[in-house]
C-alpha cells in the first residue's frame, strides 16, 4: 500500500493502528522536531487506564505514555475550558491574558475576551520557522480579531465554539462554527472522527515538505453530551453488562477517542516523521462527575478548585529524547507547555510568560522545583453572579475557594491529599497565600474580560 493511500485508510480508521512505535532515531541526524499537541475536554484524571482506571481500555494514550514521560502531579490552569487553553497557548495566567472564565455565543453569558496584545505559542513558532495548524476546537473567539486564522496559525480546519450540542450535526445554539481558514464548512460524522481524519489530512500534507510543523489537536470529547457512536457504545455494553448506563456511554466516548487518537499516532508513523516528532497529550481541565467520570481518589471534578477539578493526566513522548517508561512528580500547569515548547524547538519568547519550561523534567534531566506560588481562578454567571473565585499553592500548601461564596480553607496535600482537614487560618501558609491571591488579583485588574462595546446585564 503506498504510503498516500495508507494514511487515508488510518483517517476512516481502515487499517490497525497497532503499530510498533518508532525507535529511537540517530541522535547526530536530528532536525528541528515537529510538535503535536493533543488536548482532550473534561477528561478526569482518572479516566485512562495509565492512570489506573480499570473499567476501560485507553491502550493509545497509554502507549504514548509508556514511551515517554507520564506527569502525575500535573495541573489545568482552570477547572472548566477557555481559561485553560488560554494558559496553553498564551503561557500566561487566564486573567492576565482577559480570560478568567468561559467564553461562550451570547455576551451577556460570555466571561473572557482574549487580549489583543496577547502573543500566542504559533506566532512565536513561526518566527522559528514553523508552519502552525489548528484542528478541532477553539474556544477562546467566534469573531474578529479573535479567530485563530489572525492569531496566529496558518491553517485552520475546526470548529470556533466550546460544546457541540450534537457531536453528529457539530451545532452550537444552532450556528455553525466549523471553519476551514475562515470560511463556514460543513463536515460528515461524529466529531472525534472528522478532527482525527483532519489531523491525519494534515499530517500527510506536511510529511511532504521539509518545513517543521506545529500541530494543535483539540478534541470536543469526552465533553457533553455524551454521545459515543453506538458501535462502541455497544462494545462496552458487551465487555461490561452490569456496568451503569451513564458510565458505559462515557466510558465508550474516551475509547473512541483513544481510537482516533490512536490513528494520529500510527500516520505520524506511516508518514515517517515520528522519530522526529514531540507528541503531548493533556486534558483541559477535571472530569465532569454528573456524567460519570471519575478522577481517581482525588476530591471534586470540573468546576472545582478541589483536586480532582485542576489536576489533570499529562504525559509526552519523543523519541530519543525523552526516556521511555518515566513518571515525574514534578508539579507544572499548563502555562508551562509554552515557554516547554519554545525551548524543544529552538524558538524564543520575547514577552513576559508565568509559565516555566520543563524540558528537562522531559528528558530526564535533574530540574530543581520552581520555588513559585501557583494560582487558579474562574469566573461565572448563573449561581456564580459573575464572579470570580480562587484557588493558589506554594508548595505542599494549598489555599482553596471553592466558589464565590465560599469561604477560603487552607489544606496540606502532603498530608491531606483528599482535601478534607482545612488548618487554621493562623497558620502561616494561610496569609502567604492569601496575601499572594490578592496580589494577584490586583494585578489582573488591569486586564478587561469582556469585548469592548459587548457588555450586557440581564436580569436572571
Amino acid at each position: 500500500m503506498r504510503r498516500r493511500d495508507l494514511l487515508k485508510a488510518i483517517a476512516f480508521g481502515a487499517v490497525s493502528t497497532a503499530m510498533p512505535w518508532p525507535s529511537a532515531a540517530n541522535e547526530g541526524a536530528r532536525r528541528t522536531p515537529n510538535v503535536v499537541l493533543i488536548v482532550a475536554d473534561d477528561l478526569g484524571y482518572g479516566d485512562l487506564s495509565c492512570y489506573g482506571a480499570t473499567d476501560l481500555e485507553t491502550p493509545h494514550i497509554d502507549r504514548l505514555a509508556a514511551s515517554g514521560v507520564r506527569f502525575d502531579r500535573f495541573y489545568a490552569n482552570c477547572p472548566v475550558c477557555s481559561p485553560t487553553r488560554a494558559s496553553l497557548l498564551t503561557g500566561r495566567y487566564p486573567d492576565l491574558v482577559g480570560v478568567p472564565g468561559v467564553i461562550r455565543t451570547h455576551p451577556e453569558n460570555s466571561w473572557g475576551y482574549l487580549a489583543p496584545e496577547a502573543v500566542l505559542l504559533p506566532v512565536v513558532l513561526k518566527r522559528a520557522g514553523y508552519q502552525t495548524a489548528l484542528v478541532g476546537k477553539w474556544h477562546l473567539g467566534l469573531e474578529s480579531p479573535n479567530t485563530p486564522t489572525e492569531r496566529g496559525f496558518d491553517h485552520v480546519h475546526g470548529f470556533l465554539g466550546d460544546m457541540m450540542d450534537d457531536y453528529y450535526t457539530h451545532l452550537r445554539h444552532k450556528n455553525n462554527y466549523m471553519r476551514l481558514g475562515c470560511e463556514p464548512i460543513a463536515a460528515e460524522g461524529h466529531a472525534t472522527d472528522v478532527f482525527t481524519r483532519w489531523a491525519v489530512d494534515y499530517i500527510e500534507e506536511r510529511a511532504t515538505t521539509e518545513q517543521p510543523f506545529f500541530l494543535y489537536l483539540a478534541y470536543n470529547a469526552p465533553h457533553t453530551p455524551i454521545q459515543p457512536p453506538e458501535a462502541w457504545l455497544e462494545r462496552v455494553r458487551q465487555r461490561y453488562p452490569a456496568m451503569d448506563a451513564k458510565r458505559a456511554a462515557l466510558v465508550a466516548l474516551i475509547e473512541h477517542l483513544d481510537d482516533g487518537i490512536g490513528r494520529v499516532m500510527t500516520a505520524l508513523e506511516a508518514s515517517g516523521v515520528a522519530d522526529n516528532t514531540l507528541v503531548l497529550f493533556v486534558s483541559d481541565n477535571g472530569g465532569h462527575l454528573d456524567v460519570g467520570a471519575r478522577n481517581g481518589a482525588l476530591r471534586g471534578g470540573k468546576q472545582n478548585m478541589y483536586e480532582g477539578g485542576i489536576r489533570v493526566p499529562m504525559c509526552a513522548a519523543w523519541p530519543g529524547r525523552i526516556p521511555a517508561g518515566a513518571n515525574s512528580e514534578r508539579v507544572a500547569l499548563t502555562m508551562d507547555l509554552f515557554p516547554t515548547i519554545c525551548d524543544a524547538c529552538g524558538a524564543r519568547a520575547d514577552h513576559e510568560l508565568d509559565g516555566r519550561s520543563i524540558l528537562p523534567t522531559l528528558l530526564g534531566q535533574a530540574q530543581p522545583e520552581e520555588d513559585r506560588c501557583l494560582i487558579w481562578v474562574r469566573r461565572e454567571g448563573g449561581s456564580y453572579g459573575g464572579r470570580a473565585y480562587y484557588a493558589a499553592r506554594h508548595g505542599d500548601h494549598k489555599l482553596v475557594q471553592n466558589g464565590p461564596f465560599e469561604p477560603y480553607a487552607l489544606y496540606n496535600l502532603r498530608d491531606d491529599p483528599l482535601e478534607q482537614s482545612p488548618l487554621a487560618r493562623s497558620d502561616k501558609a494561610y496569609r502567604r497565600l492569601f496575601n499572594a491571591l490578592r496580589e494577584h488579583v490586583n494585578r489582573s485588574g488591569a486586564v478587561p474580560w469582556q469585548a469592548p462595546g459587548r457588555a450586557q446585564l440581564t436580569d436572571g
